[in-house]
């Protein structure tokens, strides 16, 4: 069973080699042809000689749309089972085999993953508390997504008329496609994601629950009249200028730092 990795990946020099190397160690430990495919997407830095120097295969997008971005690394996959990853996230080493061995049985289509901080704090501690609440109580998960590459064909990959909750939305229509086809969707629990805190470096530990005043400019954004927040917070993070060092939680040594595993 081969296995095709794909990478969202916008101007994500400082991040993306840990990522690169924990996706080795598990593909060492899975054994079997694993394909990494790295969308370099409006990058003005070094991340796809990066991705090239590792051995991943490099992709270009111009979009300014996730859905799109992990639309096209999927559409040159050639693995068996298909799984993508944020750039700033490190893959367990034991989640391609605990994958391959979920797809195995035919019992499962496909799912999300449990995910950890890189760091703790009260503030984030209650955001992924929150999160855990949301997503146990309409039955999904997220954090890194896997399935077959035919049943992501056959759903028709991400939503690419989305640009907030594209994650949420290609999760209930993998569900909603297991169930017509007698299998489950499932949270990966045996291998976490270990995910980055850099937007809570840079916009605060609470922010999340901040989000309550903007959500006009959210709505604006979900439904495409004003892409204004996306862009701040998703599309052009990697762009804006250094945290301002009186709030930065993190130096950018620190956010570079091997979590432990």
């Amino acid at each position: 069973m081969s296995c095709s990795v794909v990478i969202p990946a916008h101007n994500e020099a400082e991040l993306l080699p840990r990522g690169l190397r924990a996706i080795a160690r598990a593909a060492e430990r899975f054994g079997e042809p694993v394909e990494v495919i790295v969308v370099a997407n409006r990058c003005t830095d070094a991340t796809a000689d990066l991705a090239l120097a590792s051995g991943a295969r490099v992709v270009t997008s111009g979009a300014r749309n996730i859905a799109a971005v992990r639309n096209s690394g999927a559409a040159v996959a050639t693995g068996d089972v298909l799984v993508t990853i944020d750039a700033d996230s490190v893959m367990s080493p034991f989640a391609l085999c605990d994958i391959a061995q979920l797809l195995a049985t035919g019992r499962y289509v496909g799912g999300g993953t449990r995910f950890h901080p890189e760091r703790r704090s009260v503030g984030i501690t209650a955001t992924t508390t929150l999160v855990g609440v949301l997503t146990a109580t309409v039955g999904l998960s997220g954090a890194m997504f896997w399935c077959g590459r035919q049943d992501f064909e056959a759903i028709g990959g991400f939503d690419e008329t989305l640009l907030v909750a594209e994650d949420l939305d290609f999760a209930r229509r993998l569900r909603a496609h297991g169930r017509r086809t007698n299998r489950r969707f499932t949270t990966l629990r045996t291998a976490p994601v270990v995910v980055s805190c850099r937007k809570f470096d840079r916009f605060g530990d609470w922010h999340l629950f901040a989000m309550a005043g903007q959500l006009r400019q959210i709505r604006a954004s979900a439904t495409g009249t004003d892409s204004a927040w996306v862009d701040h917070y998703f599309f052009d993070f990697n762009d804006g200028p250094p945290e301002d060092p009186a709030t930065a939680r993190t130096s950018r040594d620190d956010a570079a730092r091997e979590p432990n595993l």
